[in-house]
């Protein structure tokens, strides 16, 4: 029995307004993080975690940078703001919400 390849469905209009899933935006950071050189661990199902922990955390030399990552239209919960608050208020610890539009902000930070 042959099976015919199938072609990918095109993008809906809700797909490109609303730009990438939550998860395909989190593998592209974490991605572009391994290629620069960056140790990172990313939360890839956060069911019966700490609430509120960031979905990335990133390590190189003497940087340390939590990253919790939002599609354009998701809100951060109260908790992971408050993560976010505290983390940034540590000395030398950097931490972020980012989001796609974010894009050239996370590379400066990446580089």
């Amino acid at each position: 029995m042959t099976t015919t390849p199938t072609r990918p469905r095109p993008a809906t209009e809700a797909q490109i307004m609303n730009g990438p899933t939550e998860k395909a935006w989190s593998q592209t950071v974490y991605d572009v993080a391994r290629l620069l050189g960056w140790r990172a661990y990313r939360v890839l199902n956060s069911r019966g975690s700490t609430p509120g922990v960031p979905d990335l955390m990133l390590l190189r030399g003497h940087r340390l940078v939590f990253a919790e990552l939002k599609t354009e239209r998701g809100k951060p919960t109260t908790a992971q703001r408050e993560w976010l608050a505290e983390l940034g208020a540590v000395d030398g610890v950097e931490s972020y919400l980012w989001r796609p539009s974010d894009w050239d902000d996370v590379t400066e930070v990446l580089r």
